[in-house]
């Protein structure tokens, strides 16, 4: 039986008691894949789910657009302040149309704006002149997409069902 000295048991436990370099660097290399794979999988998803959102408010607001058709017999025009007529009555020069009015339209709260921050462009359409066939909309609703510019391969469409059947999307 050996006798250790007092020296000898210190100098073991100090090895035992801490990590060593390796089992460091072996942690940040996981802790770096772990964030590696987030990175890979979870990004793409929220580029899928922003532009699920902006199909989803431009049905949204499609619908509240044909209900103000139904009350007051037009598309709000830029006179009553296009979109904006759906949250708030607009002023109108005939009293019984202002008595048609039953919104708002939509749900309180609602922005008129995509997830990137670009407001949602709204135009009526002149049939006379552009030629449109009569199962598309009156109207052109849509987003302009991540980029910010318009009639790029990004953007976001509400089309008629007749017409589109990948619930308005601009082709990927």
């Amino acid at each position: 039986m050996t006798v250790q000295t007092t020296a000898e048991i210190l100098r073991r436990r100090r090895r035992a008691s801490g990590f060593t370099l390796i089992e460091i660097l072996l942690v940040i290399v996981i802790i770096l894949l772990l964030a590696g794979a987030l990175v890979v999988f979870v990004l793409p998803q929220q580029k899928g789910a922003e532009k699920n959102t902006t199909r989803l408010l431009l049905q949204g607001v499609g619908t509240a657009l044909d209900t103000y058709r139904l009350n007051l017999g037009h598309y709000p025009n830029e006179q009553e302040g296009g979109l904006d007529a759906l949250m708030k009555k607009p002023s109108f020069e005939n009293e019984r149309m202002g008595e048609k009015w039953q919104g708002p339209y939509l749900k309180p709260g609602t922005t008129l704006e995509d997830p990137w921050g670009h407001k949602i462009h709204y135009e009526l359409a002149d049939r006379a002149v552009t030629g449109e066939s009569a199962g598309a909309l009156p109207y052109k609703l849509y987003s302009v997409g991540p980029d910010g510019q318009p009639d790029t391969d990004d953007d976001i469409k509400l089309a008629s069902e007749s017409t589109d059947s990948n619930s308005g999307s601009a082709p990927k």
